[in-house]
């Protein structure tokens, strides 16, 4: 509460992160995340050969990925941001 004849306070966006922690977790995430999004992976890791631990290279590819994803959010989360 602001007292009388105070100025209300600027609202900051609820979007935005607000820690160094925070805007690492953000940025990491969309880099990982565009990396399994159809542009990218259509033209970087869209074929078969290899074949990774008998599934082929397009699936370990976006396991990999995917894991990688998740222990960001991991991250993000111990960290309590």
């Amino acid at each position: 509460m602001t007292k009388p004849g105070e100025p209300m306070p600027t609202p900051r966006s609820h979007y935005l992160p607000r820690t160094r922690d925070g805007w690492i977790g953000v940025v990491l995430f969309l880099l990982l995340f565009a990396l399994v999004e159809p542009p990218v992976v259509h033209g970087l890791s869209n074929r078969v050969e290899p074949w990774i631990f008998g599934v082929p290279f397009l699936y370990a590819y976006l396991l990999v990925i995917y894991f990688l994803l998740i222990g960001v959010l991991i991250w993000v989360l111990r960290r309590g941001v």
